[in-house]
């Protein structure tokens, strides 16, 4: 049985009112409920949280699943304050061990201190801005993806832990877009994304 960790980053604040990343929460719960292959264990980070049984829950996956916004282009304070406290409290303890490297040759092998091998994530992100603003010539990220852009330390973040990648999802044009018609179209195209990500793991 595979063992899943959901974790929804989207919080309330200003304008947002997290709605959307809860929304993404329940469309996976209700993609991986349907198999009984399945084990999920979730995380709310607006929920209080007792660090060391969220350490214990990223020790426990097989699969950790990110949902987070992305605000003035960094994911929300409060995750990053999961974040930096969760991990923090798994070091020596479960999630890394140290940065990889020794006092024998400090050049080399950053990075490497990581506990989670054997662990995949895949991570999603919802977006104002339109795919274009990705992919186009002019526009604002100069053709560079969310995932070697925005998202580059993210990424680094859980390699950092021994975690391996797997393709992700990004929802683009949620505010200005998130029509009833949209709506449905976000959950077809991620559905078949979880389809053929879940058939290849």
């Amino acid at each position: 049985m595979k063992k899943i960790f959901i974790i929804n980053g989207g919080q309330k604040f200003a304008h947002s009112g997290g709605q959307f990343n809860k929304t993404v929460q329940d469309w996976t719960v209700e993609f991986l409920s349907k198999n009984n292959d399945y084990e999920i264990k979730t995380t709310h980070i607006e929920e209080e949280i007792d660090l060391q049984k969220e350490v214990e829950k990223f020790v426990w996956a097989d699969l950790i699943i990110y949902h987070t916004p992305v605000w003035w282009f960094q994911i929300p304070n409060l995750f990053k304050k999961y974040i930096d406290d969760v991990f923090t409290q798994g070091h020596n303890n479960g999630i890394y061990k140290s940065d990889g490297r020794s006092r024998v040759n400090p050049d080399i092998n950053y990075g490497t201190g990581g506990l989670l091998h054997g662990r995949k994530y895949m991570l999603t992100t919802s977006w104002n801005a339109p795919a274009t603003a990705f992919t186009l010539p002019g526009e604002f990220f100069e053709e560079t993806s969310v995932d070697d852009g925005v998202m580059f330390g993210f990424h680094k973040m859980n390699k950092f832990t021994g975690m391996e990648r797997i393709n992700g999802f990004h929802f683009h044009d949620v505010e200005k877009g998130a029509t009833p018609e949209n709506i449905v179209i976000f959950k077809e195209n991620y559905t078949k994304h979880l389809e053929q990500t879940f058939k290849n793991l």
